[in-house]
């Protein structure tokens, strides 16, 4: 069973905007002035969050023309479905499992 995860992946995704913004890139590469548009963010928070998101290894980066665009890394999101995957099956086996006190 995994033990560990990436604690920073975490905090990037507990953001509402953040996930928001992930969840829209789940669907398509958008470029900044997209997100801005769905989001109804400032481009300057947006901006913050995308590098959160970056840094945390959730999207990456590539220019076109004069705009970059971000996509989805979605590598990054495997390895917590994995990770959360065996923590459910680890808690459905624990239920029947119980220390003794004493």
């Amino acid at each position: 069973m995994l033990t560990s995860v990436n604690a920073e992946l975490l905090r990037a995704l507990a953001d509402p905007l953040r996930l928001r913004i992930v969840c829209l890139l789940a669907r398509e590469s958008l470029c900044t002035t997209h997100l801005v548009e769905e989001t109804g963010a400032r481009q300057t928070n947006l901006s913050n969050h995308l590098r959160v998101l970056r840094e945390a290894g959730v999207v990456e980066t590539e220019p076109c023309g004069r705009f970059t665009y971000y996509r989805l890394c979605a590598e990054a999101l495997a390895e917590l479905a994995t990770f959360f995957g065996a923590l459910a099956d680890g808690g459905h086996e624990a239920a029947a499992a119980r220390r003794p006190c004493g």
